[in-house]
């Protein structure tokens, strides 16, 4: 039988050093890239809270518009009903036409957002049963 000698034992100690460097250095790397992709992902979080917060305040922004000018138009429309009443007023026929439209144009705008929450209904129930 032979025996080992310390030579054999070294050697083979030394074979296994370059495998644990190059494993040492892959454990490394793959922590970088690691923490690097949670940092990325707190940092995308943060980026689409934002956008969310001004998406928001975008919607808001718009509704309080489309508020502002049904109200411009009910008082106009008020305003030029008062208007023909009054005898002495002498209304022509342009003030009854844009009476008119505007009454045309405030429906139109309803009628608009009445289809589009009606489709919006449907488009979210119709996503949510996939």
């Amino acid at each position: 039988m032979d025996s080992i000698n310390i030579m054999e034992i070294l050697l083979a100690f030394a074979v296994c050093i370059p495998s644990a460097v190059v494993g040492l250095a892959f454990w490394k790397i793959q922590r970088t890239i690691i923490k690097r992709d949670e940092k990325d992902a707190k940092e995308r979080a943060e980026r689409q809270r934002i956008v969310d917060e001004r998406d928001q305040k975008r919607r808001e922004n718009e509704f309080m518009t489309f508020q502002a000018v049904n109200v411009s138009l009910s008082l106009a429309e008020v305003t030029a009903e008062a208007v023909q009443r009054i005898p002495d007023a002498n209304c022509n026929g342009e003030m009854k036409e844009a009476l008119a439209y505007a009454k045309e144009v405030k429906h139109k705008q309803r009628d608009f957002l009445i289809r589009e929450g009606n489709d919006s209904i449907y488009k979210v129930t119709e996503g949510a049963n996939r």
